[in-house]
């Protein structure tokens, strides 16, 4: 007995050979060509040994603006997941049936979503000045939109079982909440929320960069002197940092979960 023959895969060849010339192509138009980084690799390889003989007597001045930038991470992230919560209740299609709510809260959802954090950092900075309250409003709206989409999707995956029978009985939109909705993705909105804080330790470094507070300031202080040997050891703190909460971030998930 003969096996069916498979047809010709035409799709997938058609679709790869696409996507082949779509990267030939923009790399053209953007003349993104990798024989410039290697003819320029030992400019690389001159500020990655320098990095690697770091100064450590700079040390003592690192912790202060690292400890700044977990303390601009926690409020970002604090701030924007309080205010996801109740916005993700009103974008949540079991939880509020008109659709035109649905639709307008959602897409006022979708614009902070695409705006960029570092484009946000800029203007914050520009308003209210250099320092960590720019980064802190910066992370909060990051989060708000990424963490409220989550939520939402969160909450229109709960078994509808518990929303009929509230709904049933009596029950009023504050106790449906609070007896058939939290209970059921209380453990992913702190799972969520811990994602979001392992996010926003490595974006307020960038966000620092940019005048935001915290230690990308320092480190963008001394690229601009190019002091290689502090960048290095800022680099090191702030792999260490976010290993360690990354770590902690992961066992405490697990342990929800």
């Amino acid at each position: 007995m003969e096996l069916p023959k498979r047809a010709f895969p035409w799709q997938k060849w058609v679709l790869s050979i696409v996507m082949v010339a779509g990267l030939i192509w923009s790399a053209f138009i953007t003349d993104a060509h990798m024989g410039t980084f290697f003819a320029n690799i030992d400019q690389f390889t001159k500020i990655f040994v320098e990095m690697c003989h770091v100064d450590w007597a700079y040390t003592p001045y690192v912790f202060d603006p690292m400890i700044e930038t977990i303390k601009m991470a926690v409020l970002g992230t604090l701030i924007g997941s309080v205010l996801a919560f109740p916005y993700a209740l009103l974008v949540a299609r079991n939880i509020v049936t008109n659709k035109l709510v649905v639709g307008l809260f959602r897409f006022i959802l979708n614009i902070v979503r695409t705006i960029p954090d570092l484009m946000l950092a800029a203007l914050f900075v520009a308003v209210v000045g250099i320092g960590p309250v720019a980064g802190v409003i910066t992370l909060a709206i990051f989060t708000f939109g990424m963490v409220g989409k989550l939520f939402y999707e969160a909450i229109e995956t709960i078994d509808p079982g518990p929303l009929e029978a509230l709904r049933a009985a009596g029950a009023n939109t504050i106790e449906i909440i609070r007896f058939a909705v939290f209970p059921q993705i209380a453990n992913y909105f702190v799972s969520y929320v811990l994602y979001a804080f392992e996010i926003n330790v490595r974006a307020s470094t960038v966000l620092g960069y940019l005048g935001a507070g915290g230690i990308g300031v320092y480190l963008q202080q001394s690229l601009s002197m190019f002091r290689y040997d502090r960048v290095g050891l800022m680099v090191l703190v702030i792999f260490i940092v976010v290993l360690l909460i990354d770590y902690v971030s992961g066992k405490t998930r697990e342990a929800l979960l």
